[in-house]
């Protein structure tokens, strides 16, 4: 019985060693995005833009999102709005048409956003002569300072750009809040973090620039998991090209309201971000290693994160069973039998602390932001049991997400980047 609990604990401390450095790699990252940016240099209205927004079942909010691109402080000859309906049983194409946008009709069958966009950007830089596209969600609000940022951080060099995913209804339930937190220390402990140390932010869905020069030199828009943004991303840095991270371009996201919602969603992503992990770990840790690229190996640790979460639980579970037999034979005091069941309690309070902590730092506080900053713990708890169920059985049907939440950008408290 001793050499079992023995052996059980060094699985235990072995494990619990490994996530410990991989939390303490991402805490020196995250803990840069303190740091303040930079005032992003100025440039005259350039670059030529292509908007691109993929839309299922959209009718009832694509056409503010149109209406927030046409309020763009940008000049109107300089961009367009594109919207890509498909498999559609609405009438999101009219809507879009009626608000100004010009529609790509979808004649392909498609199975996923980037089946999409592939169309859309093959469509586009064979027939048009844009310098750069942006894409958007259709359930976004789009701050009128976008085009004008990106015009900043295209003519400053970026061919990618990322930037800064705000929530356009953080109140409405303890679900949206938790995703508004999430999506806010994204932005601020890892894009900008990242950014400070001269890594890459990450495409992160929604509100992203790539030069048509990029798309060309990789011959395309051509991803293959159910995250394209992230695979994007990968692509980007095996072409040694950083994501700049451009916080002063902001959109307004449409979080899901309900747990349901959240779960199959976050079922996809958990599917890409394996998916993606069997792709590209092995290029990104040979070009980190042959290339000395610092870019590489942290979008190789970023891949981790799937394998991570199920280790840590794994840890967890051998702590409670190897505490629970100490208590039995009595081979260690009984103060680690309580430090044992005192960690699910540490675990709920400093999530609860990092939720509230990062509200504070991104400005959004209001009392109404408890529910989301309590329920943090279970949005990140949730990740667990979903990528388990990925490991074994990967979902790969891209599952609609209904949209209702019909707000126009005058009606929000439009906020700029700190």
């Amino acid at each position: 019985m001793e050499l079992t609990l023995i052996l059980l604990s060094a699985l235990t401390w072995g494990l619990s060693f490994v996530f410990t450095i991989y939390a303490a790699y991402n805490l020196i990252v995250a803990l840069l995005g303190l740091k303040r940016r930079k005032a992003q240099k100025q440039f005259a209205p350039k670059g030529r833009f292509a908007v691109l927004v993929a839309a299922r079942n959209e009718e009832c909010v694509i056409g503010n999102l149109v209406e927030s691109l046409n309020a763009q402080d940008y000049p109107k000859e300089l961009y367009d709005v594109y919207v890509i309906p498909n498999n559609c049983t609405d009438d999101t194409a009219g809507a879009a048409r009626r608000a100004g946008a010009k529609i790509i009709d979808c004649n392909i069958p498609v199975k996923s956003k980037g089946e999409v966009l592939t169309m859309a950007f093959d469509k586009l830089l064979a027939e048009q002569n844009y310098d750069a596209f942006c894409v958007f969600d259709a359930d976004n609000l789009v701050d009128p300072g976008f085009l004008k940022a990106m015009n900043n951080a295209y003519c400053g060099g970026a061919k990618a750009a990322q930037s800064y995913r705000d929530s356009k209804n953080p109140h409405d339930s303890a679900v949206s809040g938790s995703y508004s937190i999430y999506y806010w220390m994204i932005s601020r402990f890892y894009s900008q973090s990242h950014s400070n140390l001269g890594l890459t932010a990450i495409i992160n869905g929604s509100g992203w620039m790539v030069s048509a020069e990029l798309l060309r030199k990789m011959g395309g828009f051509h991803t293959f998991t159910m995250t394209e943004d992230i695979e994007f991303t990968a692509q980007c840095i095996l072409e040694n090209e950083k994501v700049a991270w451009v916080p002063e371009a902001r959109i307004y996201d449409e979080q899901p309201l309900t747990f349901e919602q959240s779960w199959k969603q976050r079922k996809r992503w958990s599917t890409g971000m394996i998916q993606g992990c069997g792709r590209y770990c092995m290029p990104l840790l040979r070009q980190a290693v042959k290339g000395r690229s610092a870019l590489s190996f942290d979008q190789f640790v970023f891949f981790l994160a799937p394998v991570m979460q199920v280790l840590c639980f794994v840890s967890m579970i051998l702590s409670a069973v190897t505490a629970i037999f100490y208590q039995q034979v009595k081979l260690f005091p009984d103060a680690w039998f309580y430090i044992q069941l005192f960690s699910p309690a540490a675990s709920f309070l400093g999530t609860a602390f990092m939720a509230y902590v990062t509200v504070l730092i991104e400005k959004k506080y209001s009392r109404k932001m408890w529910k989301g900053i309590l329920y943090y713990w279970v949005f990140v708890m949730s990740w667990i049991p979903i990528n388990l169920l990925c490991l074994f059985k990967k979902s790969t049907v891209w599952h609609e997400i209904k949209h209702t939440r019909s707000v126009r950008i005058a009606d929000l408290p439009l906020k700029k980047e700190s």
